[in-house]
């Protein structure tokens, strides 16, 4: 299969790259040019396309008449912890009209599409969010998201959230945890129904290998509480960090993803599994012993 991932640098882009070659034909879009990326990394595709903003739809255009992909992965999004997710404009244009036009640039030539959205198109107020739930988001970040939600002939937008290790930015919550000594808070009534990158490439790559299929859905592992998440890392790296439980953040934006379970017969992995996948992949990028 031919997949062309946007966003091919971003935490789940590089990923998705790293997951896919080898199995499938893989193509990835940059914004910044070939100059900023290591030659030779596993993590970037065979043929990188640099240079292509979402904010240039002919750009993009051009990428897909010049890969013919089978698919595209859109993981080009501005997330809360960038500097440009406080400007409205930014956010507007890439979050919520871009994915609207990368739609219907992908239903012209006949080319599935799966789009990201995110949990916090909700506030987290009430949790078990289900797919019809209205999105209740108070901030740009969560309403620009849900703007940007498509569907269409062949067209799924996956609204979940993920966690793993990232190339450059490194603000995630992982390489936070990652760049922390001492004590740290762990917020205990923080409730989190994502996964990590590598499951949720294995999610949209099981996506693609099926028949083609159109829809918004909720995505979701079980609920775990974030400091529980934070501590079986920990304990998996043998990281010396005392995290300190904190009730007093409350947020949950878990999701009730029967929907997706049902049309997809899918069923997520435990915490447990995904987890012990997340220190190995730290151990071997850092080059780090177990208790180091």
């Amino acid at each position: 299969m031919k997949i062309l991932v946007l966003g091919a640098d971003g935490m789940l882009g590089h990923q998705l790259v790293a997951s896919y070659r080898g199995r499938h034909q893989v193509y990835g879009t940059v914004r910044n040019s070939l100059a900023a990326y290591g030659a030779g990394s596993d993590h970037m595709p065979p043929v990188l396309l640099s240079e292509v903003d979402a904010k240039n739809v002919i750009g993009v255009a051009d990428a897909i008449d010049q890969i013919s992909p089978d698919a595209v992965v859109n993981a080009i999004g501005i997330v809360k912890q960038r500097d440009d997710a406080k400007s409205a404009i930014e956010s507007i244009e890439v979050n919520s009209l871009f994915p609207h036009r990368l739609s219907e640039m992908c239903i012209k030539r006949g080319v599935r599409l799966v789009h990201m959205s995110t949990d916090c198109v909700f506030s987290g107020d009430t949790g078990g969010y289900q797919d019809n739930d209205f999105a209740d988001a108070r901030d740009l970040y969560g309403r620009s998201k849900y703007m940007g939600e498509v569907c269409g002939d062949g067209v799924i937008t996956l609204r979940t959230s993920i966690i793993g290790l990232e190339l450059n930015r490194k603000k995630s919550l992982i390489e936070w945890f990652l760049a922390q000594t001492g004590v740290i808070r762990g917020y205990r009534k923080a409730i989190y129904s994502g996964f990590t990158t590598l499951e949720m490439a294995r999610i949209i790559e099981s996506l693609l290998k099926g028949a083609p299929a159109q829809g918004v859905f909720n995505v979701s592992s079980e609920p775990v509480d974030k400091f529980s998440l934070l501590c079986g890392l920990r304990d998996r790296l043998v990281r010396n960090i005392e995290i300190v439980p904190d009730d007093e953040f409350v947020c949950d934006r878990s999701l009730d993803s029967t929907k997706f379970r049902q049309a997809f017969s899918y069923m997520p992995p435990r915490w447990s599994v995904m987890l012990d996948e997340l220190a190995a992949q730290i151990r071997v990028r850092d080059g780090v012993e177990v208790g180091s």
